[in-house]
């Protein structure tokens, strides 16, 4: 059965950090591009960054403009897990935050709230 758990979320002031967890199992993993997506109430669901397969050095990743230089994806392919490092938190990140393959093959996982507030 295929399964993505996601944690990590939670309330933090503007500025703060958070480091969102996502496990996978019945999948091969290690040959799936991974990505996390985020929902804001009243908005779509958007793919914030994305980490190609490959080997431990050559993990390319990327991300929307909005996020550059604050957040950071990476994956342990030995744990089927990948993680979101997300820094300098402001408000407009507030959101459900999943992860899913780069093309949301798989069935959503219940996701994790992050909200950013004073």
């Amino acid at each position: 059965q295929v399964m993505l758990v996601e944690s990590g979320g939670g309330l933090v002031q503007p500025g703060g950090s958070l480091r969102l967890s996502c496990a996978a199992s019945g999948i091969f993993f290690r040959y799936y591009v991974m990505g996390w997506y985020r929902q804001a109430p009243g908005k779509q669901r958007e793919l914030v960054a994305r980490i190609n397969t490959g080997g431990f050095i050559n993990h390319t990743h990327s991300y929307i403009d909005s996020v550059k230089g604050r957040f950071t994806i990476s994956r342990d392919d030995t744990k089927n897990t990948v993680y979101l490092q997300m820094n300098s938190l402001k408000p407009e990140d507030t959101a459900v935050y999943y992860c899913n393959t780069g093309t949301r093959d798989l069935d959503w996982g219940q996701g994790t709230q992050v909200t950013v507030s004073s």
